[in-house]
């Protein structure tokens, strides 16, 4: 018994839907990996000039400076809380740098 011109259409739309489904899971795994490796390859390297970063704990805040440029860099969150520093604290944590 042969299907009707809606079935075949249903079975065709699924059998896409199916398909789609496969390659989006593909591609989700492909950017992972690809995220994956980059973050292996730029931890902890300075954006600017790519030599490594040295973590400093200042008062529960982590500092990266580049070992190389002498770049500071902040992770998401830091900044504020270098600004809550007073002025005292703000200079201890700078003098840390100093050369």
């Amino acid at each position: 018994m042969k299907p009707s011109e809606r079935e075949a259409e249903f079975i065709a739309r699924e059998e896409f839907e199916k398909k789609k489904r496969v390659e989006e899971e593909k591609h989700k795994r492909l950017a992972e990996e690809v995220k994956r490796g980059l973050k292996e390859l730029h931890f902890m390297r300075c954006p600017k000039c790519g030599m490594e970063l040295i973590e400093i704990d200042y008062k529960g805040i982590k500092v990266d400076k580049c070992s190389e440029c002498d770049g500071i860099w902040l992770d998401a969150g830091e900044l504020e809380s270098v600004a809550k520093l007073e002025k005292t604290g703000l200079d201890k944590l700078f003098s840390v740098f100093g050369k």
